[in-house]
């Protein structure tokens, strides 16, 4: 497999990446599953990068139906360090208006159908979650937001619901008063499966409207999210190319570097020796 430094995957209205060189596609499978799409490498403000379209080419993938952890696991095979993740969202808040984009740096589960973890089948593990995305993307989406121009918000907490319907008015008004900013359907899973790959990450939040809440703004349709979706896309282009451009080379101030260090609670010498082969590429230098 190709090598790159930097992973980029792409929501709803992203489906490549503009501007790559070098552009190299592979169809891989993994010890679980196949990803979302062919990972697309090249080059990119002179960093290798690999591309994922998180729904597949043509969105044909449901966010309950994404295979996660394959696609964090493509990931760390293809030796990626960091992850700029993108995604449109809902706003609970009136600050936070269609095409604005917000950078969060908390979660809330509200999922109930999915794997959320590469543990299990013989070993125990724990990562540390309390800050769950790393503030070096995070600064490095920022950066780059301002250096492109567009109104970003550093911080706030992401809904992650279970869809693929939207909201009732009444759970957006209790996330609302929750306090929380914007709601998806795709990064909680994401961001715990690359924390326990040790790679950071972090998402850019593409806001495409203001959700059921909102009293004078009509409920949302899918016309409307994609409409926006697609006009965001062009901005997160943008955002992300200036992003490989900004991002750090040495990453090891970032505490998902050595996330898994500590994690695993089973004694080594009792994990079977097919579970240990199937995690050789995230943990083998733990066993």
């Amino acid at each position: 497999m190709a090598q790159a430094e930097i992973g980029i995957i792409g929501g709803s209205g992203l489906y490549g990446m503009a501007g790559l060189t070098d552009v190299h596609e592979e169809k891989i499978s993994t010890p679980f599953g196949d990803p979302s799409d062919p990972l697309v490498f090249g080059t990119l403000e002179g960093r290798k990068v690999v591309f994922l379209a998180r729904h597949g080419k043509g969105h044909r993938i449901l966010p309950s139906e994404l295979n996660f952890r394959a696609n964090i696991y493509a990931m760390k095979a293809a030796g990626v360090k960091s992850i700029l993740s993108i995604s449109a969202v809902g706003s609970l808040k009136e600050e936070h208006k269609p095409t604005d984009f917000v950078v969060p740096d908390q979660f809330i589960d509200r999922t109930f159908a999915r794997n959320a973890t590469f543990f299990g089948e013989g070993v125990v593990g724990h990562v540390a979650f309390g800050d769950p995305v790393c503030h070096i993307v995070v600064d490095t989406f920022v950066k780059a937001c301002e250096e492109v121009g567009l109104v970003v918000k550093r911080g706030g907490t992401y809904v992650c619901m279970e869809g693929p319907q939207f909201s009732t008015r009444a759970e957006s008004n209790l996330y609302r008063s929750w306090g929380a900013d914007i709601i998806g359907m795709t990064n909680l899973q994401e961001a715990k499966l690359a924390r326990e790959a040790e790679i950071s990450y972090a998402t850019l939040a593409m806001v495409t409207d203001y959700d059921c809440w909102y009293e004078g703004h009509d409920d949302v349709t899918v016309e409307q999210v994609i409409a926006v979706a697609h006009q965001n896309a062009a901005n997160a282009q943008n955002v992300v190319k200036a992003a490989v451009r900004l991002m750090p080379t040495d990453l090891s101030a970032s505490p998902a570097q050595s996330a898994a260090k500590f994690a695993i609670m089973t004694d080594k010498s009792t994990i079977p020796a097919e579970t240990k082969k199937k995690l050789d590429v995230l943990f083998g230098k733990y066993f």
